[in-house]
């Protein structure tokens, strides 16, 4: 069992989990940012690989890509800063990032290093489910690595499923089908597709992104899913307050 399977085993609900982008808004702030969110509440942290064309990604994250690469984050870099923090940090990490990522790094390479880094769980929006099945599952599991997969409102009840039968982590449900970005509220839509999820009793922990901004709107998904992420909003946070006020953000969350 690793180390995320522990926390889910040991809390069901209002599991809270923030994503930033490694080396923003400064290329140092990376290691800040995961020392103070281990010293909060925050029951995992999702870490953003910077990238070029990172599909998934909506206008604020985007941005937080480009600043990152232009101050020089790469993901040698990522890796030692993510090392250097190993031993103060007991909060499960998660590594967001893309295919073509890593196929350039080399895939056992990365997975190294992910060991490395106490990483045993990444997301790959854009990894094809028969590739997974395929090649990566068993990669993976030599690593100790579990692999995220994403449902949207638009997925079969069959994938859904199969997903299910596959995950040894959590689904990410993506709260709307579109890229990622803060919203006001949840709507009555997004609480239909919500409910639908939830009366199939799926096996696995479900934990919504895309959209998730502030309490309210973390509050409410927590009535339908085990726990939510917050990126974008997180994002936008650090560009205008920095990192020195990260405790602000998450007990504004929590309260």
């Amino acid at each position: 069992m690793n180390s995320l399977q522990k926390t889910f085993k040991n809390k069901s609900n209002n599991l809270l989990s923030v994503f930033f982008t490694a080396g923003f808004p400064k290329l140092e702030d990376t290691t800040t940012i995961v020392k103070t969110l281990n010293k909060n509440d925050v029951d995992f942290i999702e870490v953003g690989l910077p990238y070029s064309d990172p599909l998934a990604d909506g206008p604020t994250i985007q941005h937080s890509s480009e600043v990152a690469l232009q101050n020089g984050i790469n993901l040698d870099v990522i890796f030692e800063q993510l090392k250097s923090v190993k031993e103060e940090n007991n909060t499960p990490l998660v590594l967001m990032g893309y295919l073509n990522q890593l196929l350039k790094y080399g895939e056992k390479r990365f997975c190294e290093k992910c060991v490395a880094c106490g990483i045993e769980t990444v997301i790959i929006p854009d990894l094809p489910m028969i590739e997974y099945e395929n090649h990566y599952q068993e990669l993976f599991n030599d690593y100790g690595i579990s692999s995220v997969f994403l449902i949207t409102p638009q997925t079969s009840e069959e994938r859904i499923r199969k997903i299910d039968a596959l995950t040894t982590s959590f689904i990410y449900v993506v709260a709307s089908a579109s890229i990622t970005g803060a919203k006001g509220k949840i709507s009555n839509e997004q609480i239909a597709y919500f409910e639908r999820i939830k009366a199939m009793k799926l096996k696995s922990t479900l934990i919504v992104g895309f959209g998730i901004s502030n309490k309210t709107t973390f509050d409410t998904v927590c009535k339908y899913a085990n726990g939510a992420i917050i990126g974008s909003a997180f994002i936008k946070f650090l560009e205008n307050k920095g990192v020195n006020n990260i405790d602000a953000f998450v007990e504004r969350i929590l309260e």
